[in-house]
């Protein structure tokens, strides 16, 4: 019985969105957005700082072609003509670019509402929200309450903080509460108490995520933020592609931070770490993982760590190093195995902004044992659930508007 591996690599988008200038990174529209297309370009012509990005594993899969289909920018360096597998992009429909709104479309379920934003002010949060936060915290107060990049907040509140005992709170353009904290000054099961309470408040705001944001460190010498994040994400809407594959008797895996965006719905087993303990784990997966299970996999950091940034030349590293572990997951193989890697938005480093930008994201799939390519231009990011679904023999929810393009 074959078996599926899902893997998103956070906001590697490949530009094109058809609704792109109705989303912004400050007053800016995100048209002409194109994550990959202009890391490639920013590599070649020498203003990333480094020499060309070459990805011969992704190009292999059709990448290349996959940025023209949503875009039409035709990249040399990462296109092969002779391209093997599935390969070509996909539309989302959600009005959200970020984490939930990308993954739960992708997992066959489109976000039916509007996400709230907290406004880019100073506070940015109602009265009554920060509030609750410092009453939970058995704190006199919060910091800092405003849009901001994470590792700035904690440079800038994080001796404060460990003076006051005050929870730091954040932003961003997404929809999303940030709460900072010292792992030790603070204690990180309090931080994870305190992000778990406001979980439901800010859920009824329809805000989809609260993040756990833990640090350590001291004034002298700096804080770090450490890989024990935790997302408190509302809960999907509708049965997603995990509930239907567990609802079929069949085993759900998540690697990374999959089980926080879908609350743990639908999955029996999820494996954390950074991403490059989140590589080992897919790789044991595809030796360890049985017959007809779903391995839905999140690498994260191209986004959180180069894409908000806005470090082309991390970004490209981070590619790279992701491309050349691509043997290493295909070795573990079984013959009929279905393999899927796509994005759930945008994040080009070199937009204006911090933000994430909308774009389309490329497709790209194997199935072992098969050979020849097999261009499905753009699809719908329901597609890519539909596909999974069919591919494990598993019906989708009778919502499921998707089409598999196997």
């Amino acid at each position: 019985m074959p078996r599926a591996f899902f893997i998103v690599m956070d906001s590697v988008g490949c530009g094109g969105a058809p609704d792109a200038d109705q989303f912004f990174n400050g007053d800016l529209p995100d048209t002409g957005a194109n994550t990959l297309a202009h890391i490639a370009r920013a590599c070649a012509d020498g203003t990333a700082g480094r020499g060309a990005m070459t990805l011969p594993s992704l190009a292999a899969l059709g990448l290349g072609q996959a940025i023209e289909v949503a875009s039409g920018a035709k990249i040399t360096d990462l296109t092969n003509a002779e391209a093997q597998g599935y390969f070509g992009a996909a539309t989302e429909v959600s009005r959200g670019k970020d984490t939930p709104s990308g993954h739960w479309e992708l997992a066959g379920v489109p976000v039916p509402w509007e996400w709230h934003y907290f406004p880019d002010k100073d506070p940015a949060f109602p009265d009554s929200v920060m509030a609750e936060a410092a009453h939970a915290a058995g704190a006199g107060g919060t910091l800092y309450n405003r849009h901001g990049s994470g590792t700035d907040v904690i440079a800038a509140e994080g001796a404060r903080h460990m003076e006051t005992g005050w929870p730091i709170l954040y932003t961003s353009a997404d929809s999303v509460l940030q709460i900072a904290a010292h792992e030790q000054s603070f204690g990180l099961a309090r931080l994870y108490d305190l992000c778990a309470h406001m979980a439901p408040i800010v859920h009824d705001m329809r805000v989809g995520r609260v993040i756990a944001r833990p640090f350590v460190g001291d004034p002298e010498n700096g804080f770090t933020r450490t890989k024990n994040r935790h997302d408190y994400a509302i809960a999907p809407p509708a049965p997603t592609l995990c509930d239907w594959v567990q609802g079929a008797g069949k085993h759900v895996y998540a690697v990374g931070k999959i089980g926080d965006i879908f609350s743990m719905q639908g999955i029996d087993e999820n494996r954390k770490g950074t991403d490059a303990e989140l590589m080992e784990h897919l790789v044991d997966l595809t030796h360890e993982a049985e017959e007809g299970s779903l391995t839905f996999a999140n690498f994260v950091e191209f986004d959180s760590r180069f894409g908000h940034r806005r470090d082309v030349a991390g970004y490209a590293d981070a590619l790279e190093w992701f491309d050349a572990h691509l043997p290493r997951i295909f070795a573990g193989a079984r013959e009929g195995d279905l393999f899927i890697f796509t994005a759930d938005h945008g994040n080009d480093p070199t937009w204006s902004g911090t933000d994430h930008t909308r774009e389309r994201v490329p497709v790209l799939a194997r199935v072992i044992g098969e050979s020849g390519a097999h261009p499905i231009g753009n699809i719908a990011f329901e597609d890519v659930a539909v596909t999974v679904a069919a591919h494990l023999g598993v019906p989708p929810s009778r919502q499921a508007k998707g089409v598999s393009f196997l």
